[in-house]
């Protein structure tokens, strides 16, 4: 990567694009693995979304705006269950929640996952069964762990001695014996983008494996005797495609779980192994089924129990992003084409880092289409930005769009289910976009399109 002024998301291979990417044969045609099951482009040109063209989409919502294929997601979560059987599968609140949303995973079957209070507040407003969440989370405060306790949080995931002296304190003054598991940060490199890598040493999540804070914090919990020890829980990051990990993952917290029965007496019956199963954003992504997935990780877990002389505990898994994140797309208008010096042409869209911020944050890569109309232009290398006063402010980096692409084309960029809308920010004071579920023929908003007076209502001043 050549050096840049402007940064490094700049200095790249300017109008040549990634080593990777190839000039389609048909910039028209959809690549089935990037998009939600229901989308198709229609015969007179546009996509469709659940038997919904986005050309009527965008004139009843507006642009841009999430749109979220509800077959799809109710598959995905389907699916997640019946692989894995008789485990717990948890979905990530922090990647997608609102009310709807949470209706739908208990629909399914799922339990969920929360780390805040107002995540929790979602779920209990939706109705979700308390006792089928789990409550995560690097520095839970006083009031959020009296709400878990109060509402009945099945799984509270202890992070720190703090936490376990907190969570003690508060147990005892309600009177309450929460289940509890202890997350062990388990020496795992993780491989993909350091930021979202959670098990190694130099990090915020869980008690070292390696240095006995992950015993020290067993042993605590148990002399103490009034929180419920259910078991220990790992998770090695996100937008993970390799098992491997895992398998390592699994031998040293079963590791740690034999240590604990043969000092304790104490075999505990859980074991969370987290997940973070990546998705595909680009061609080059190439996520396992949920059925591959479930039977490698089924296998080491029993490999490894069997190897430590265990029985098999009850199984958590959280898939993560694997479940919203190719369900949903976003769409949006284009607004100014610019061809600049032969470098690079710049697709200009009404959205940008407000309303996805990975590309930014993650120098993480989308692919697009042009979602109005087919073409008969030659593929052009394009790059789609945002409206932001942001260099920086890039949607897909790189990406092959029709050379006629104009002011007034609708562009859609699928998998962004997972950490757009939730990471979403009014940066320049622009309104975040709705969230739309789409489903059999109709629509229905499910997260409005915030306004000005919403954002002047928060302004007292």
């Amino acid at each position: 990567m050549r050096a840049h002024e402007a940064g490094a998301l700049h200095g790249d291979l300017g109008n040549r694009g990634p080593a990777w990417l190839r000039t389609p044969e048909d910039v028209n045609a959809l690549l089935t693995g990037l998009w939600p099951r229901t989308v198709t482009r229609t015969e007179s040109g546009p996509l469709q979304i659940g038997g919904v063209s986005v050309t009527d989409l965008a004139a009843d919502y507006g642009t841009p705006a999430y749109f979220l294929d509800e077959e799809d997601l109710r598959a995905r979560c389907r699916d997640f269950a019946a692989a894995f059987g008789d485990a717990d599968v948890y979905y990530a609140g922090k990647s997608f929640l609102c009310k709807a949303v949470v209706r739908i995973v208990e629909e399914e079957g799922l339990f969920l996952d929360v780390c805040t209070g107002g995540e929790l507040a979602v779920a209990l407003a939706a109705g979700f069964p308390p006792e089928r969440m789990g409550f995560h989370g690097n520095n839970k405060s006083a009031s959020e762990l009296r709400r878990a306790l109060e509402a009945g949080v099945g799984r509270i995931i202890v992070d720190s001695f703090d936490e376990i002296e907190r969570l003690t304190a508060l147990s005892q003054e309600l009177d309450k014996r929460p289940g509890v598991l202890v997350r062990v940060t388990v020496g795992v490199e993780a491989h993909t983008h350091e930021f979202i890598a959670t098990a190694h040493e130099d990090q915020k999540f869980g008690f070292s494996l390696a240095g006995g804070a992950a015993f020290a914090a067993c042993a605590r919990i148990l002399d103490e005797g009034v929180l419920d020890l259910r078991g220990l829980h790992s998770h090695i990051g996100s937008q993970i495609f390799d098992t491997s990990g895992f398998e390592v993952a699994a031998r040293r917290i079963l590791e740690l779980q034999a240590q604990v029965r043969d000092a304790r007496g104490v075999e505990l019956p859980e074991l969370d192994l987290g997940g973070g199963f990546g998705i595909a954003y680009t061609t080059q992504d190439d996520p396992s089924t949920p059925g591959d997935l479930a039977k490698r990780i089924n296998k080491i877990v029993e490999s490894e129990c069997e190897s430590a002389s265990l029985r098999v505990p009850r199984l958590s898994i959280e898939p993560g992003r694997a479940i919203v994140g190719p369900s949903v797309f976003t769409l949006y208008e284009v607004g100014t084409v610019k061809d600049v010096d032969g470098i690079r042409t710049y697709v200009s869209v009404d959205g940008g880092m407000s309303d996805n911020i990975r590309t930014a944050l993650y120098d993480a890569s989308y692919s697009a289409t042009l979602a109005n109309r087919i073409s008969a232009a030659e593929p052009m290398l394009a790059r789609v930005v945002g409206k932001h006063c942001e260099s920086g402010d890039i949607v897909v980096k790189d990406e092959f769009l029709p050379a006629d692409v104009q002011s007034g084309d609708l562009v859609a960029v699928p998998g962004t289910g997972a950490y757009c809308r939730s990471m979403a920010s009014n940066y320049n004071h622009v309104p975040r976009p709705p969230v739309v579920a789409v489903r059999d023929g109709a629509s229905r908003v499910i997260v409005r399109r915030e306004t000005e007076g919403d954002l002047l209502a928060l302004d007292v001043g």
